[in-house]
């Protein structure tokens, strides 16, 4: 079984379990991108226009996300995007721990199909939770983005060793110019981990 497949069963039953924010969410925002990226994005949780067209990343921010890939010589075929959550929290407010433990076995299932061997979490959320090495009780123990941006290291994800990335969330940017440049250097870093020819 390819993994593409391997995505759309975990897909399915995702589909078919009741979650939390799942009743008052219009779509799944479930992941896009190559089933066989060796890098993958984790935000943290769809906003608006995810929601409605069931898609990662498809408003401003993922405009951002998308410059940002352009830059560096990547696109949406080089790499799988997903989120923390799949299902939009009420007026994008921040994901509870509850949200998390029970969405999060689900983006670990993507994890195990996809196999990436370089994980870039957009933001606090995303970059907690690797850093705890997937245990939500540990997150809150974790520094947050604006100590650790840019700074690698490897993680165990269910007993798979991952180098992390951590990168700000690009919404962040369109609140804050000043972060672009930080964000450019970052993805540098994110540019020579693909040109490593041992990535790929």
């Amino acid at each position: 079984m390819g993994n593409e497949e391997g995505l759309r069963i975990v897909e399915r039953e995702m589909l078919a379990v009741e979650l939390p924010l799942k009743e008052g969410a219009k779509n799944l925002v479930f992941g896009k991108g190559s089933a066989d990226a060796e890098i993958m994005f984790v935000g943290e949780a769809p906003g608006r226009n995810e929601d409605e067209q069931g898609m990662p990343f498809v408003g401003v921010a993922g405009k951002n996300l998308d410059m940002l890939l352009k830059k560096v010589g990547l696109d949406i075929g080089d790499v799988y995007i997903g989120n923390i959550l799949k299902y939009r929290p009420p007026e994008n407010r921040n994901p509870t721990d509850e949200e998390i433990k029970a969405h999060t076995p689900w983006l670990l299932k993507q994890i195990e199909v996809i196999k990436p061997k370089v994980v870039c979490s957009l933001g606090n959320y995303a970059t907690k939770f690797f850093l705890a090495g997937g245990n939500v009780e540990n997150m809150k123990e974790q520094e947050g983005i604006t100590k650790l941006h840019g700074k690698t290291r490897n993680v165990n994800i269910n007993g798979r060793e991952i180098k992390l990335i951590p990168l700000f969330h690009p919404a962040a940017i369109i609140y804050n110019r000043k972060l672009i440049d930080e964000w450019e250097k970052d993805m540098e870093i994110v540019k020579a981990e693909v040109e490593q020819k041992t990535l790929f």
